[in-house]
């Protein structure tokens, strides 16, 4: 209740005069479970954008809980939500036709708005099963329980990328157990499984409870810059990424890890003023944001554009084209 009331206070940048439409303006933004990144950050967003345009443009959202960014390309093709928070990889592999949606074909009807913030890739093992602290200690758990992802998840999708890059076919080598975060955590703690898949934002609120229980017990694992060169297979995806010291209890020294992009989507019959709208109010309320979950701090309009997989909704062009920011040729309307 503290931060709703904070949010609403905080808020004060004004919005220019833009037409309403007449059709309905109830928008629904999908997530990912409740455990991870996404899904307290699309309740800010929500937050922000029913503070700021629901009683002068009739503007409202609402943060739907879903298993994550592959379940979100469903969604969006369904028109049961209109926004979603995805990974990079699985909008790029929405726009190709690709990955988990090899038999849908490429899709041309899902806009980027905005990119957010890296979704930073943080495999953790018990204690027993570190043995170089590195990413090949996940590659020689084959045939151990791992939970990577629930059935529908982003991080499922990109753990059998980026795994499969590394000569691990997941639901092959592993016996996986489809959970999402929090429950992954607590599989973890018990023993129930060897290792855990949480990519996110930092800091991850399931995985800082697994280190507050668990210390020197977990390793959360390294990348070598080989490991992350090939990891990526060329996509140009993933990047190095450091998580630093202390982000989580019992982490006293830096992780260097890898990480994708993070952006927010939209369908592209939502209209032109009401994704310029949002994406206006997301960058005249930052401060708010970032009040609200450090992941947020990440979002800034210098940067805004980088990795996005798909072009941009009009909408959100004539907000960034009035920013005077430099929109590359591959993310205009095509």
């Amino acid at each position: 209740m503290q931060r709703r009331i904070f949010l609403t206070a905080l808020i004060f940048a004004p919005l220019a005069n833009v037409a309403l439409g007449s059709k309905d303006r109830r928008y629904v933004v999908a997530t990912a479970s409740s455990g991870g990144t996404f899904h307290p950050v699309g309740v800010a967003l929500s937050a922000l954008v029913q503070a700021v345009l629901q009683k002068p443009y009739g503007i409202s959202l609402t943060a739907a809980t879903t298993a994550g960014s592959t379940q979100n390309i469903r969604l969006l093709k369904s028109g049961e939500a209109q926004f979603a928070i995805l990974q990079g990889l699985i909008g790029l592999d929405a726009r190709q036709g690709s990955g988990a949606f090899s038999n849908d074909g490429a899709d041309r009807t899902i806009r980027a708005l905005t990119g957010l913030w890296p979704n930073v890739e943080q495999f953790v093992v018990r204690s027993e099963a570190r043995k170089t602290g590195t990413i090949d200690d996940l590659l020689a758990l084959k045939g151990e329980r791992v939970a990577l992802g629930d059935r529908g998840s982003g991080t499922l999708a990109s753990c059998r990328t980026l795994l499969s890059n590394l000569g691990v076919e997941i639901e092959r080598d592993f016996e996986l157990v489809y959970i999402g975060y929090g429950p992954a955590g607590d599989a973890l703690q018990r023993g129930d499984v060897l290792a855990i898949a949480l990519p996110a934002g930092l800091p991850t609120k399931s995985l800082a409870r697994v280190k507050a229980a668990m210390g020197t017990d977990t390793t959360i694992l390294a990348f070598s810059p080989d490991q992350a060169r090939r990891a990526d297979g060329g996509r140009n995806l993933w990047l190095p990424y450091t998580i630093p010291a202390d982000t989580y209890p019992a982490q006293k020294t830096e992780i260097h890890t890898i990480a994708q992009p993070n952006f927010l989507a939209v369908r592209g019959d939502v209209p032109e003023e009401d994704a310029y709208l949002v994406t206006r109010t997301i960058f005249d309320n930052l401060s708010v944001l970032h009040a609200m979950h450090d992941a947020t701090r990440a979002i800034a309009l210098d940067g805004a554009l980088s990795g996005l997989p798909m072009p941009l909704h009009p909408g959100a062009i004539r907000y960034f084209q009035e920013k005077k920011v430099a929109i590359p040729e591959h993310l205009m309307l095509k």
